[in-house]
């Protein structure tokens, strides 16, 4: 697991450039298997903790039972979902809000079809962190004005729902110093003194902490406790040509969202299945919340800090057209 959803990174242009490639049948590139009525179904995700009710949901049939032959595929990251999507390499794709929000003003032909993923709203306990050394003479998210805090991407949801909080404290949001570093390097830059503070997602959250790292701030929490943090998506090329699939595949993915949620324990076992996190990390870490609904204030919020951070390039998200 080198990458976390949190902060997938995009690659517009050649996103662009897989714009006009989309596949000329109705089903953007799904097959179905002759003779029966199944079609197969590829989605484009990271093997993170986040995505654990697609693997539970396929387990327990909710996929199979819409005629769903569901294959997950596995990506380094927005980088290679997004256009992946689009060209209709994968029929859906999982990311981050904020690198939806990014590639639709940049004129990126996509649609958020499901929710994913949200802030467990408990600033004591959520699936991300400002995490300082043991030693650390910052205590507060104030105080991380001009120290230098890791962050998975730069200029995404995680910078943005940083300078929110140190602004939320009383601090200078301005004088945060970012440098970009993959969150499994964040524990060891911290404990070399690398950088002042990390802002840090689960796993290496919980190995970070292992590591005697205190949490000064919880920025998705305290930023709005019900955050939307990711969502399933599709082409809209998908999304208009074969809305039944669509359709589909977001009331299986509900299902298993549903049952993820009422099943906690069920949910971290499967994460074993696919993922090489250490058994005793994965007993500690913070679970994500999966709500079937996506909060939209939450969004409006992200969108408002993005325009204000200008990760937009001078243009608003069309959050109606985007998560509806």
């Amino acid at each position: 697991m080198q990458r976390r959803v949190l902060g997938l990174a995009i690659a517009v242009v050649t996103v662009a450039a897989a714009a006009g490639c989309g596949s000329s049948s109705g089903t953007g590139g799904a097959s179905s298997a002759a003779g029966d009525k199944t079609t197969q179904v590829k989605v484009g995700i990271i093997p993170i903790v986040d995505v654990a009710p697609l693997y539970l949901g396929q387990q327990k049939g909710f996929f199979s039972s819409r005629g769903i032959d569901l294959k997950m595929e596995t990506a380094q990251g927005g980088a290679a979902i997004i256009p992946g999507v689009v060209s209709g390499q994968f029929q859906f794709g999982f990311s981050n809000v904020t690198s939806l929000m990014i590639a639709q003003t940049k004129g990126v032909p996509i649609k958020s079809v499901v929710n994913g993923t949200a802030s467990t709203g408990d600033t004591g306990k959520d699936i991300s962190g400002v995490a300082v050394k043991e030693d650390s003479p910052i205590k507060s998210a104030k105080e991380l004005a001009g120290k230098t805090v890791a962050v998975n991407t730069l200029q995404n949801i995680g910078d943005t729902t940083v300078r929110e909080v140190v602004r939320k404290d009383g601090g200078d949001p301005s004088k945060v110093k970012f440098v970009e570093m993959p969150f499994d390097q964040m524990p060891a830059a911290l404990d070399g003194g690398q950088v002042d503070a990390a802002w840090v997602g689960e796993p290496a959250l919980t190995i970070a902490k292992g590591q005697g790292a205190r949490v000064v701030a919880s920025p998705f929490a305290e930023t709005d406790p019900n955050l939307t943090i990711a969502t399933y998506f599709a082409s809209t090329k998908l999304a208009q040509e074969n809305p039944d699939l669509v359709k589909k595949f977001t009331e299986a993915v509900t299902e298993s969202l549903n049952y993820a949620s009422e099943h906690p324990d069920e949910a971290r076992q499967i994460v074993t299945t696919y993922t090489k996190i250490d058994g005793e990390v994965l007993k500690k870490l913070t679970l994500p919340t999966w709500p079937a609904e996506y909060d939209m204030a939450s969004l409006e919020k992200l969108a408002s800090l993005g325009e204000q951070d200008g990760i937009f390039g001078g243009q608003k998200p069309d959050l109606d057209a985007l998560f509806s």
